[in-house]
């Protein structure tokens, strides 16, 4: 059983075992009943304890259940709080490490509630989509008050424990309990075992000197913040329901609300992203226990924007980094530029000085590769060049340890290539962070042929301990991420050659929901790196047609945000895009010289033509192998290219929208004769998944 029974004198003990959060899964659930049913039918039981074992009281509802008939069985989770509830012994429920969701829920259904220090307290549900759905929208607000509940819920951020505890007013937790929180349970049963009525927080009034005025101010904020997202305004309309209705009539409507967001392609995708995330760590070949590598230092060569930015995610750590550079100053300039940033965090407050120094003093930096010998981890971030990766790896294969890793933070060269430079093609493998590296959460890890499976576990699990979303890639030119992203920009150009201005297509994308479009992504990361990676397709795939506006753009210098001028024109200081007249003129010039009659392009041939280009080129590269699955895609996308989340990234877009309508309108556009004909023909996987009606996932 997921949940044990156990007496200690006249207290019994019911424990919560379903690792590793303790999810509230049907045998869980049938646990707790059944505990409790034993509890009350034995006379010399005076109290009952409800807790968790290892490292959670509970982390809600069991993600392995989510969709299936067992999540929904009886007794489901509103069951078994009513079960509490009625409980005629006084129920203690002693809480510990995380309570989120259900957890919360469950907690809130017991008589009593004691805590120990540092417990992560949270109903997150808004993250996927919902709002709580067992009672949490109207209990919470009745044991914290109205705002610091709806504050909780709405953000579905996890609070301290003894933060909550000493909240004034506060009617969550009974006490905070030192040391052994069980026998602490224990305890707090004998005090309160002869105490009747026993509390029950449904009997409990919400307080708050005008909740009218309250509510409609957070209605008009949430509102305001939520935007595509329809979870965060139910949560306001539920949480409000317990300042005016009856206990069971609140219950009634959250219940109404919830099942309401369950069916929203909002709430779907955002369930995806969730469970996608999980599945990023899943490798077929490599089981969870693959034995690691040991990194307790590494090595970064390269003081530039990306190696500045990987090197902070290690210090973050706590992991000591030497930083290689061949001139100081370029040296002295790296260092300089991890200090500012951290200093920007000190000045905002995110971050304590004490925390600033400690960080700094694991940073050490050379100019002699023969420093780097006693890193059990390289990674290069050094110019995105076969030659000079050629160079540098031959370098750190004379001169790293036998075991040491050698990472490439290459964003589109060939991993296999580069490991061949080497005598120890199994310790290569591709580390691609998305700038800026310190922020952005993705990392494609990438596997080359020979890549050994601990290297690979190695550095899935170090991806972790940075708190990066780690997707494993296969070698491919561009991997995933760059490969998808090359034929959303060729359909980009194409559509400034048929009618379109820059600020259309970005207009366009960005009602979508993209963070930016793609002509404002090109300025901001810069228009010349594109044009280098063009040049080099244009040896290597003569016969790959791109829209030649981009490279007119680079010959008038015109590389974006960092030379003032890009697709748009900017002003010194400020990050506005403006259009410009000089290049409007210059995609009309090239569109005459190419015999072609602007049209007007809809909003919705723009977006279907960017994001159905993603999902065609993800379909071969999940028939490839190149990915593991098709959610993979979907994190790369939005965790590394902005897509938005409450699509759920383009494969589960295109699921959403049907992949008979993908391939009807894929036909379409194969017929414009300006377009790439060939590259519309469906992905045979997408094919045969439209026959067959069928999804990706």
């Amino acid at each position: 059983m997921t949940a044990t029974y156990q007496t200690r004198g006249d207290v019994a003990v019911i424990t919560l075992d379903n690792p590793p959060v303790n999810g509230l899964g049907y045998e869980t659930r049938l646990g707790i009943v059944n505990g409790l049913d034993k509890a009350l039918g034995d006379a010399a039981i005076k109290a009952i304890v409800l807790t968790g074992a290892g490292k959670a009281f509970s982390g809600g509802a069991d993600i392995r259940e989510f969709g299936s008939p067992k999540a929904i069985a009886e007794p489901n989770l509103l069951s078994v709080i009513l079960a509490l509830e009625a409980s005629s012994k006084p129920l203690v429920a002693a809480v510990h490490s995380v309570a989120m969701g259900g957890g919360l829920e469950l907690a809130l259904g017991c008589h009593y509630r004691v805590t120990a220090p540092g417990a992560q307290i949270a109903l997150p549900e808004v993250k996927i989509g919902l709002i709580p759905g067992a009672g949490g929208t109207q209990r919470l607000p009745r044991v914290l008050g109205l705002e610091n509940a709806l504050n909780m819920i709405v953000s579905g951020e996890p609070v301290a424990s003894e933060l909550l505890a000493k909240a004034p007013g506060q009617k969550l937790f009974d006490r905070v309990i030192e040391g052994d929180l069980l026998e602490g349970a224990i305890a707090f049963a004998h005090e309160i075992v002869d105490k009747r009525p026993l509390p029950l927080v449904r009997n409990l009034k919400v307080e708050h000197t005008n909740a009218p005025a309250y509510l409609q101010f957070a209605r008009n904020t949430v509102g305001a913040m939520a935007r595509n997202f329809p979870a965060p305004p139910k949560c306001v309309d539920a949480v409000a329901a317990s300042t005016t209705m009856k206990f069971d009539e609140g219950m009634k409507y959250e219940r109404e609300l919830f099942m309401g967001l369950m069916i929203t392609p909002e709430c779907k995708a955002l369930r995806h992203a969730f469970m996608a995330e999980r599945a990023t760590t899943k490798i077929p070949d490599v089981p969870a226990d693959t034995p690691v590598r040991a990194v307790k230092k590494l090595a970064v060569i390269g003081a530039g924007t990306m190696g500045g930015g990987i090197t902070m995610n290690f210090l973050n750590a706590g992991i000591p980094v030497v930083m290689l550079e061949m001139k100081q100053d370029a040296l002295d300039r790296g260092v300089a530029t991890i200090r500012k940033n951290y200093e920007a965090q000190v000045k905002k407050g995110k971050l304590k000085q004490d925390k600033y120094e400690q960080r700094m003093s694991l940073l050490s930096t050379t100019l002699q590769y023969d420093d780097l010998k006693d890193a059990d981890m390289v990674i290069e971030a050094v110019f995105e060049d076969m030659g000079v990766k050629e160079q540098v790896f031959k370098t750190l294969d004379e001169v790293m340890k036998p075991g040491a890793i050698l990472a490439s933070n290459t964003s589109t060269l060939d991993v296999n290539k580069i490991a061949s430079f080497t005598k120890r093609p199994q310790d290569v493998i591709g580390t691609h962070f998305f700038s800026p590296a310190n922020v952005m959460k993705l990392l494609e890890v990438v596997r080359g042929e020979k890549t050994a499976k601990d290297v690979l576990a190695t550095v899935m699990q170090l991806g972790k301990k940075i708190r990066k979303t780690c997707v494993v890639s296969g070698v491919c030119d561009g991997f995933i991420g760059n490969r998808m992203i090359e034929q959303y920009s060729r359909q980009a150009g194409f559509l400034l050659e048929e009618g379109c201005t820059p600020a259309q297509v970005d207009k366009a994308a960005e009602k979508f929901g993209f963070a930016m479009g793609p002509f404002r992504m090109g300025d901001l990361a810069g228009n010349d790196v594109g044009w280098y990676i063009r040049k080099r397709r244009y040896q290597e795939k003569p016969n790959l047609r791109y829209s030649k506006t981009a490279d007119l753009l680079c010959e008038l210098g015109r590389f974006g945000q960092k030379t003032g001028a890009g697709w748009y024109d900017y002003v010194a200081g400020k990050r506005d895009a403006i259009p410009s007249k000089l290049v409007e003129e210059m995609i009309a010039k090239h569109r005459t010289e190419l015999g072609i009659t602007p049209r007007k392009i809809s909003d919705e041939e723009i977006v279907q033509r960017l994001v159905f280009a993603l999902v065609n080129e993800g379909a071969r590269i999940v028939e490839e192998g190149i990915a593991l699955r098709a959610s993979d895609i979907d994190m790369v996308y939005l965790t590394g290219y902005g897509f938005p989340l409450f699509r759920g990234g383009p494969m589960n877009y295109a699921d959403t929208v049907g992949l008979f309508n993908v391939v009807q309108a894929m036909k379409r556009f194969a017929k414009n004769p300006n377009d790439d004909a060939k590259f519309w023909e469906p992905a045979p996987l997408l094919a045969k998944l439209a026959a067959e009606g069928k999804t990706f996932s």
